[in-house]
């Protein structure tokens, strides 16, 4: 397929000439020469590369420049002009122009300077694409803890891998490693040399879901400005793909994906070929989905679908003989990121770190880990650089045995306490959205969804009523 080049000079002669060149040098070439309807021609032929003259009868180029960049970033500009201005030059370079070139145009400067911006294009498309796939470190048996509780998962895990389709449900609370519990059943599977692609669900604003899982067709709906998107299943074809707080998915999302479990077939949004699919599917939720079932939140049929193979990742609160194992994982990790010789932890900071509740799991240790490591200005990690955790264990304990919720003797409706739920503890978080929502035991997304629904409205500093 020829690239597409279009020129857009108030110029006719300097259009037509230009053309000419651009189609014997093997590019698919049209040009405007009204500025004011330069946006509705790019729209319409989609061009891979714009030449664009900086003086316009009626619009000054730069302006021009400024239009496209916010509405086709990733098309490259190439400015062309007759009038040499480093000035100008400078300012259509931050404005985001590709290159400039002077009239009258070099033909193998340009050809040069129009293969290099097309290759610049491509390759920032192909690592936009290569983002999507997550490649890991081969994960051991071993990564996840010696308890007898993991290691019973990580065994049932290893032999559920073998099969290429299996659907598998990866439940547990936040943190425990129901990630990398999949990563571990992609690098044991047959499909271990495709890709593994993980989408979070509840991250997706549920009027892209469709696109984002399954792609789209230019003009598919506003804002569709591409000729095509791929969708995750797409980008996974040939490996695994992870769908994480799949409980979140709305109920027409259910629906879809449903449909393409049944069928392995798909249609991108707004597209009319049937796209097969290729893919295993691997699920994951901090929520008990059967519960979610019975509760009318989730499809039963989708519920089963997914449920072929079951596996729940246990909280580190229930094998605490893998913390000290866990821990001098992550401190050798970032012991190397940060460049520090760190020999292990003292007793008392071990004795710390394996009575700390870890609500956050394996998640919270390692976070606690890299924050101590980088801050620390010794060779080992002392019961006195994990104080903070001793104060907030205790702190947590005495706030969880003091709470008692009244309830006046006439009634309450229950999104008025809800609401003084959430709006207390967004002033104990000094309204920051991400630690009340760890707080309440919610996604960030569904704390939204509650705050918007009962009119909390957040500032830093929440006063009280």
């Amino acid at each position: 397929m020829l690239n597409k080049i279009l020129i857009i000079d108030d110029d006719e002669l300097v259009c037509q000439s230009l053309k000419k060149i651009l189609i014997k040098l093997g590019y698919e070439t049209e040009y405007t020469t009204e500025a004011d309807f330069a946006l509705d021609k790019i729209e319409q032929f989609d061009p891979d590369l714009i030449l664009l003259d900086i003086y316009l009868t009626t619009m000054n180029g730069l302006d021009l420049l400024k239009q496209i960049h916010s509405k086709y970033f990733n098309i490259p500009v190439i400015m062309i002009t007759a009038f040499a201005d480093v000035n100008i030059a400078v300012k259509a370079m931050k404005l985001g122009a590709t290159e400039f070139l002077l009239k009258p145009i070099d033909i193998d400067q340009l050809k040069i300077t129009i293969d290099k911006a097309i290759t610049t294009k491509n390759l920032k498309a192909e690592v936009e694409r290569l983002s999507e796939i997550v490649k890991e470190d081969i994960l051991t048996k071993e990564y996840f803890g010696k308890s007898s509780k993991i290691q019973k998962v990580v065994n049932a895990v290893e032999k559920l891998a073998k099969s290429p389709d299996t659907t598998i449900l990866i439940e547990g609370e936040s943190g425990t490693g129901k990630e990398m519990i999949a990563k571990f059943i992609h690098q044991n599977s047959p499909r271990k040399d495709g890709p593994f692609i993980r989408i979070n669900c509840s991250a997706i604003p549920r009027e892209l879901a469709e696109s984002e899982l399954f792609g789209h067709e230019k003009g598919a709906f506003t804002g569709a400005l591409q000729k095509t998107k791929m969708g995750k299943f797409e980008l996974a074809s040939g490996g695994t793909i992870l769908l994480d707080e799949i409980a979140e998915l709305s109920p027409e999302m259910q629906a879809k994906l449903l449909r393409v479990l049944q069928e392995k077939k798909y249609f991108r949004l707004g597209g009319e070929k049937e796209i097969e699919v290729d893919v295993r599917v691997l699920a994951a939720t901090n929520k008990k989905l059967e519960d979610e079932v019975k509760k009318g939140n989730f499809r039963e049929d989708l519920f089963y679908r997914l449920n072929v193979g079951q596996v729940t990742v246990p909280p580190l609160r229930e094998r605490k003989e893998d913390i000290p194992f866990l821990a001098y994982s992550f401190l050798q990790e970032f012991a190397k990121k940060f460049d520090k010789q760190i020999k292990g932890f003292d007793a008392g900071a071990l004795e710390i770190l394996t009575d700390y509740p870890w609500k956050g799991n394996i998640r919270e240790l390692r976070n606690v880990i890299e924050r101590v490591t980088l801050l620390l200005e010794e060779d080992e990690v002392k019961e006195k650089h994990l104080h903070f955790l001793k104060s907030g264990s205790a702190e947590a304990s005495v706030s969880e045995d003091k709470f008692v919720l009244k309830i006046p003797a006439k009634g309450i409706a229950i999104d008025v306490v809800l609401k003084k739920l959430i709006e207390d503890t967004l002033r104990i978080t000094n309204g920051n959205q991400v630690k009340a929502a760890k707080i309440l035991g919610l996604s960030r997304s569904k704390l939204r969804y509650r705050m918007e629904q009962l009119g909390i409205e957040v500032t830093k500093n929440i006063q009280h009523n």
